[in-house]
């Protein structure tokens, strides 16, 4: 055999794969179970960075394993293609975003296939072509048909360098993620959905998913629910009431004065007469240039303004307390009002502090000086006074309610998404305006809307989209009458066109539906999803709430699109800092495939670290792995083999080795399973006599998933037939793995004190006599008494003293 040349042996395997098309996957297979995979499609910035290469080789590992193992794999791979950052790419190289867009993706596509993965290139989606966001715009008008639409007025956080809306999640620190420039607020005109009719159902399901805990703490956090009483204040000398929302009900008595937002209906009403009304106006007009993060920011002073002449009265007690407007309470959470209790929470002892208002302690515990947010028991707090506070919540609640001033309820913090972008590179919205119908819903049959090629695209300062300065695509007709109307000119929130694009992986040819009913059936929910947690929120929870909407409209049989999720860490440079063009220590796949070979660097990034943490990049490790892959094929070149199919000598080692790669690659954990292949490969390499063809047939399966291209390489020069990637899995035989010793670990009360070699079936007495007669265990436990024992057969013994 010639010498190891990865680049040669992967770009000849890469091009048989794409032409015997082996790696399509077939709606239905005899005798085979469909499993859909899935990686987060990458967005189409131009260059496929390490992080992808990362996301991307541990997700195929996974894919080809269950592959070997007889299921049906679909691992489709698109585009990412619309937004914000390709078209600001595309302003700053002074090119269209539709060329920018293309020439990404033609170069992405290369280096995608460089990898050697699974994909199904036949399944390719690209969210900003029309045969895709066709039915990204259908799905915006089965949304509007159910009534999860609407269009408002709503405050919004606008980029004056970007001149867009951005979300919450887009402003860090009060500026633009993108460019860093200060975000003011402005109102406008939005399209919205109400994933906020979704709150509970979001929340509840997510306990019956196989996700990470970290993620679906995250989402139970976004979504925000809180249970606790509504209960309405009466403004003194009026007809007036301020119904607020409180948790902490048991606190009633300790209730101070109220405070509302800025945005609170109350502010203009005509029967309020505000002493102070010039000055108030004035601080509601500033708090409209802070963005919400600064309102609610721990580490701002926080600041309001009394309402002169306007007294709330507290219901438990009658006594009439002061009405602040603060611009650190939101007017989209619970009422926009809220009762504030000095002696027991922190915000309202420091702003009380600040203003010089009464603190009235009514609960038991915490320090003298500031606030005291535990449980305990009711203080000056009338006939509930001495009840445990757990148990007056709700009596008190229910006192009120027998009165008719509280009734039981819960609020979401959850808001309801903001789809509207004023922005030239994303899908049009398929709503018109006419002067007669208001706006209406473009017909399905007209679908799609399609996204004009115009040669002004940049961004205005009117806060409008540049397609407004389009009369061929603004003018056109009403859907109900006729008669003249115009377009909505604002683009999709490009997470919109993420929230679904793996249902269209199952049908992505379809032209009259945004995929067939049997096909979404074949392949749906997705089985296995592989993604950053940087995604956690937003992405997932999106494409949970059209999930669930298709379901409930009928277009789909199940109410989750991820059954199992997990996330791949982050990759840092050589430098342990996170990689950046400014810091040079950015790596790149393309130079470390033209050096090693595409199954080095899969392998290496596979071996660097636990998969759900990700690591450094070690130029050193790299080189590691390559020396690694030219010992495997050194194995069938020099040593050469016996045609003898037995096991051989190796058994033993054989077994162990199939069990734990195949547990490890179940579980993500790649990189203690390529350790046990190096420990096989020096067995097989320090071995005296030949090994067995059956041995290295083994390893070769083995290695597979890891390293495609010189496996497959190996196994046509050993002439077995067909592809190693068709081949079935090994199985290991549980009784060649069964350790006759094992280290028996010592605990005493839970910590590790020792540890013995002992029979694998020592039984427990035999067990305990050993421990006892231990020096370290003696020491332990002289003048002590052993209250209990606890044996855990093959693993364990605790005593617990």
């Amino acid at each position: 055999m010639k010498d190891y040349n990865p680049q040669k042996i992967e770009k000849k395997w890469q091009r048989s794969w794409k032409t015997s098309g082996i790696y399509q996957a077939q709606d239905r297979v005899d005798g085979k179970d469909n499993f859909y995979h899935l990686v987060m499609f990458p967005y189409s910035s131009g260059d496929l960075h390490i992080g992808h290469w990362y996301n991307f080789a541990g997700g195929d590992v996974y894919a080809r394993l269950k592959r070997m193992q007889g299921k049906n794999v679909m691992l489709p791979i698109g585009f990412d293609s619309f937004g914000l950052p390709a078209e600001n790419a595309a302003i700053k190289h002074n090119t269209h975003p539709k060329t920018w867009t293309e020439q990404n993706i033609k170069r992405m596509r290369k280096q995608i296939e460089s990898i050697g993965g699974i994909y199904d290139w036949q399944r390719e989606v690209i969210t900003c072509h029309p045969g895709y966001y066709k039915w990204t715009q259908w799905i915006f008008l089965q949304l509007y048909k159910a009534g999860l639409v609407y269009r408002d007025r709503v405050p919004c956080n606008f980029c004056p360098s970007c001149k867009t809306v951005l979300a919450n999640e887009q402003v860090v620190e009060g500026g633009c993620e993108r460019c860093q420039a200060q975000v003011t607020q402005k109102e406008v005109e939005q399209w919205l959905f109400k994933i906020t009719d979704y709150a509970e159902t979001l929340l509840k399901d997510l306990e019956e998913l196989d996700w990470p805990e970290t993620t679906k703490t995250m989402q139970k956090n976004w979504i925000g629910r809180s249970e606790g009483w509504q209960i309405n204040f009466k403004v003194a000398g009026n007809n007036i009431e301020i119904p607020v929302f409180t948790t902490r009900a048991d606190t009633l008595f300790g209730c101070t004065y109220l405070v509302v937002a800025p945005e609170h209906s109350l502010l203009a009403d005509p029967r309020l007469k505000i002493q102070n009304s010039s000055f108030v106006r004035k601080y509601i007009e500033a708090s409209k240039n802070k963005t919400e993060r600064e309102r609610i920011s721990e580490i701002t002073e926080k600041t309001g303004v009394e309402l002169r002449g306007i007294k709330a009265v507290n219901p438990v007690n009658s006594r009439e307390i002061p009405v602040f407007v603060a611009d650190y309470v939101l007017m989209h959470y619970g009422t926009g009002a809220v009762m504030a209790v000095p002696a027991h929470d922190n915000r309202d002892w420091d702003f009380a502090k600040k203003y010089n208002l009464s603190i009235i302690k009514v609960l038991s515990g915490g320090k003298k000086d500031g606030a005291y947010e535990g449980e305990g028991v009711l203080l000056n707090s009338g006939r509930f006074t001495g009840m445990r506070s757990e148990t007056a919540r709700e009596r008190m609640g229910q006192w009120l309610q027998q009165r008719g001033v509280s009734q039981k309820k819960v609020y979401y913090r959850l808001r309801d998404w903001l789809i509207s972008r004023q922005r030239y590179w994303g899908v049009p919205i398929p709503m018109v305006f006419c002067e007669k119908h208001g706006w209406q819903p473009v017909e399905e049959n007209d679908l799609p809307v399609l996204l004009p090629k115009i040669k002004d695209f940049r961004p205005t300062s009117q806060c409008r989209s540049p397609l407004a300065n389009s009369k061929e695509f603004t003018e056109t007709v009403c859907p109900q009458c006729k008669g003249p109307a115009r377009r909505e000119t604002d683009t999709m929130d490009t997470f919109v066109c993420s929230s679904w694009y793996f249902l269209r992986y199952a049908d992505s040819g379809n032209n009259e539906r945004f995929a067939s009913a049997s096909k979404l059936k074949d392949w749906l929910p997705v089985d296995m999803y592989i993604g950053g947690a940087e995604h956690s929120v937003l992405h997932l929870l999106y494409s949970r709430f059209i999930t669930k909407a298709l379901e409930k409209a009928g277009y789909i049989d199940f109410s989750e699109p991820f059954s199992s999720l997990r996330h791949q860490g982050i990759i840092f440079g050589p430098d342990g800092q996170k990689m950046s063009k400014s810091k040079g220590n950015v790596v790149d796949p393309d130079k470390q495939v033209k050096k090693h070979g595409a199954d080095a660097v899969r392998m290496y990034l596979c071996f660097m670290g636990p998969y759900n943490q990700g690591g450094h990049w070690n130029p050193n490790g790299i080189v590691g792995v390559y020396r690694f892959l030219n010992r495997v094929w050194q194995l069938f070149s020099v040593q050469g083999f016996t045609e003898n199919n037995d096991t051989g000598k190796q058994e033993k080692i054989i077994h162990q080795t199939i069990k734990k790669i195949t547990e490890d690659i179940e579980s993500l954990r790649f990189n203690t399973a390529i350790s046990a292949l190096m420990i096989l490969v020096n067995e097989l390499s320090s071995c005296k006599e030949k090994f067995t063809k059956n041995e290295l047939r083994i390893l070769l399966l083995l290695l597979a998933p890891f390293a495609p291209h010189i496996t497959e390489e190996l196994w046509f020069q050993s002439g077995w037939q067909g592809s190693i990637h068709c081949q079935k899995w090994p199985k290991y035989d549980s009784k060649l793995i069964k350790e006759e010793k094992i280290q028996l670990i010592i605990q005493i009360n839970g910590k590790v004190r020792d540890r013995i070699e002992v029979d694998s079936g020592i039984c427990r007495e035999e067990a305990e006599e050993l421990t006892f007669k231990q020096k370290k265990v003696k020491n332990r436990l002289s003048g002590k008494t052993v209250k209990k024992v606890v044996f855990v057969p093959g693993k364990l013994i605790n005593l617990v003293i």
